[in-house]
Order: C-alpha cells, then structure tokens, then sequence
C-alpha cells in the first residue's frame, strides 16, 4: 500500500481539474482496498474511492480527508464452456479497455460496444456504463464489494445490484459499497452482440440486429468514439472532459408529449423531429439534441478555459487551464439554458465532489 500527503489529484482524472488530498492511499490488492476503507471508517474520516478519474470532478478546494485509489489488477478466468460461455473475474482497478481489448482478442462477446470508454472495470456497474447499444448490466453476472455499512466482504448478484439506465444500487447508496470485483459472463464466439445502434450498424454497412465480426466492431466504436472526442488523447483537449456530462431523459409519454409541443413553439412545426427511444421506464431522448438546440452548439465556450467540446455537445470540455469552478459554471449554464428553453432538466452523470450544480 502506497501512501502520500498534500496529494494532487487533478491529474489523475480524465477532466484533468481539482486541488489535492489531504491523502491519498494506493491500494494494490483486494486486501489492501479493504484495509484502507477501514482504518478510514474508523478514524471516522472523510473518504472518497477513485479508480480511473473517468466520471469524477473535484472541487479546486481539494479533498480534506483520504482518498483510497483503486489500484487492484487481474483478469481470472473461472469457467469456460461453449454453451454458457465465459466467466471471469476481474480487478476493479483493472482498466477497462484493456479488458474489451482482451476480450474481443479472446472472441468472449458482449462488450465490444463498449471500447474505448476510459476508466477501470470497479467503477462500470456503479454507473451501469453503456454505449451503442450495450451495457454492463448485460454481461454482469455478480459484484464483490465491501459494504462500508455492514463492514463486510459481500457478493451481489446481478438481480440484486438494480440496475437502470446509467444507475445502479451502487450509485444510489451514497457511497456504501466499494468494488472489489466484477464477474462477468460472455458468450463465446467470434461474432459481436447484434449491433443495436444505428449510426455503428451505418458505419459496418449491415442491418441493426446483425452480427460483425469483433474486432470490426471494437474498431467501429473506436472510430465513432474518435469523431466525438471520445477516445482519450493527451494532445487533444476534447478528449479533457468526464465524456457525456449529462445523460439522456426519460420521460412519461405524457411528460414526452410536452416536450414536444415546447420544440414545436420554439423550433416552428415543421422543425426537426424530436428524438425518442422506447425505455423500460419511459420515452427517452436526447441530451444532446435538447444542448443543441437550445442554443448551445458545439465548441461553446470556446476558447475557454471551459467549453463543449468541438466534437460532441455532450462533452464539457477543459482547454488546458480550466479550474473545477469553470467546469460547474459551464454545465449550469448549459443545463438551465435547456430548462428555460424545453422545460427538462438535465442530470449531470459524473459525480461531483465538493461541488454542486
């Protein structure tokens, strides 16, 4: 276990802002992870977990209190049969495209949608990490955590972790669980998941619901995921940002049909058409169409030291000196400008600690 004082921490989240730590404790082993939670809890001191920084703004003020890096590696491979596939039992700190990539290597299928998102596998079920029609509440099948509440080792299965769109138990339970590890089942074969987005099925040139071969689809998310800035890059300050800032609404049919006469009033009737996906849990639709014509196009803010980045609205971007207060003030600004013009109010996806919008 590795162990420092007066510890910055911007850099080691993808937004690349935030002041320091009063400490920061590496922890390199299921063990230690636990060990230093506890020593933690019980000195009764402030905690906060971070594994890649991916989904992460800290307040320019810093942490006043540890904070305990997941720092944990491995890939075990469990079981393996052609008929119920793979099963292996992964680090939470390992980083979760080394996994993909290993994966798609392997022909385990099932994740391949899910290239190129930064991060580390423990913090994947916290947030339920989706992208073109995939998520891991798809391939989940158990979570080892430590419950901070009952102090002990505990295994969920997947039934038990509630996931919904990009939540979960987890994420819910204000900080109770630390991931220890996340098993995961896939298929066994050399053809991806069918392909449930329309713009990837586009750029493979076949029908959504078919199946590509993996490695074709781990390089068309990537492409696709480069075009938005998406795929981090240190040279490229569209890439300096949590990803998607805000996840996509869902609304009751009837709360949709509003919205759809507020962009008809504002847009004009013959307006583009609205967006909209059926949801288990209502009409979703898009963040960043809503961004957009709200006013808040791409590049916004530019040159900075906070703006949407050039490529995707979605992405609230630092252009190499942004503060974390900058960060916040361009995602208020962006969130009440939609509120104001469509009456939805964006949720913000990654967490923010230390700070409010």
């Amino acid at each position: 276990m590795r162990e420092a004082f007066d510890a910055p921490l911007a850099a080691l989240t993808t937004m690349r802002v935030g002041g320091r730590a009063d400490r920061l404790v590496s922890a390199e082993s299921v063990d230690e992870l636990v060990d230093a939670v506890r020593q933690v809890d019980d000195a009764q001191e402030p905690l906060l977990v971070l594994s890649g920084g991916s989904n992460l703004v800290v307040a320019d003020e810093g942490f006043r209190g540890t904070v305990v890096q997941v720092a944990n590696r491995g890939v075990r491979v469990e079981s393996r049969d052609h008929c119920s596939g793979v099963t292996i039992r992964v680090a939470a700190g390992e980083p979760w495209d080394d996994l993909v990539l290993r994966a798609v290597a392997e022909g385990w299928s099932g994740i391949e949608a899910l290239s190129g998102i930064p991060g580390c596998v423990g913090s994947t079920p916290v947030q339920n990490v989706g992208a073109y029609g995939q998520e891991v509440a798809d391939t989940i099948a158990q979570v080892r955590v430590w419950d901070r509440d009952r102090e002990a080792v505990r295994t969920l299965a997947a039934a038990d972790c509630g996931f919904t769109y990009r939540d979960s138990l987890f994420k819910r339970s204000a900080g109770r669980f630390v991931v220890l590890e996340v098993v995961f089942q896939l298929p066994i074969g050399d053809l991806s998941a069918p392909v449930g987005y329309a713009d990837l099925a586009a750029a493979l040139e076949v029908a959504e619901g078919e199946r590509v071969p993996l490695a074709d689809a781990r390089e068309a998310v990537l492409a696709q995921r480069r075009r938005r800035g998406m795929v981090l890059d240190g040279a490229d300050h569209d890439t300096w940002s949590c990803g998607s800032f805000f996840t996509n609404p869902i609304l009751s049919q009837q709360d949709f049909e509003v919205l759809q006469g507020r962009v008809a009033a504002r847009l004009g009737p013959d307006g583009p058409t609205l967006p909209r996906w059926n949801d288990a849990a209502g009409v979703k639709t898009s963040a960043a169409w809503l961004i957009e014509r709200a006013g808040f196009g791409k590049g916004f803010g530019m040159p900075g030291p906070a703006a949407l980045s050039t490529k995707h609205t979605l992405a609230v971007t630092n252009r190499g000196s942004a503060s974390a207060a900058d960060v916040v003030a361009l995602a208020r600004a962006v969130r009440d400008g939609v509120e104001a013009a469509f009456g939805v109010r964006l949720v913000n996806e990654p967490v923010l600690v230390g700070l409010s919008l």
